[in-house]
């Protein structure tokens, strides 16, 4: 699952929201560093409605309507999934830096004492 997708089902997963909030709650919990389009996302929710992670009510807000997305219970279990799967990746990712900072310090020894 990309990055931009598990975010998504992450904002869902703390309450049910319309599809500018997805985009408004994914750059605020991730400080900036994921900030995606609204023409990232919406395609991202109709992949969700449509495979049964989110379901979806229409609201009337100011004579407009919108679509609100909350996760369903296979959602849900998605996104669990999707978290122990980023964290394994992550723990690649730590264990990969400490052996290039390793390796990297290894070469700056070797090219003082040589």
């Amino acid at each position: 699952m990309s990055l931009s997708k598990f975010f998504v089902l992450s904002v869902l997963h703390r309450r049910p929201m319309h599809g500018y909030e997805v985009v408004q709650a994914v750059a605020k919990s991730t400080n900036g560093c994921c900030s995606p389009s609204e023409g990232t996302v919406y395609p991202v929710l109709n992949e969700f409605e449509a495979g049964g992670y989110l379901s979806s009510t229409t609201e009337v807000v100011q004579g407009r309507e919108r679509k609100v997305y909350a996760l369903t219970d296979k959602g849900r279990h998605a996104f669990q999934v999707a978290v122990e799967a980023w964290l394994d990746a992550t723990d690649c990712i730590v264990a990969c830096k400490a052996q290039a900072e390793a390796a990297s310090a290894g070469r700056r020894s070797r090219s003082r004492s040589g």
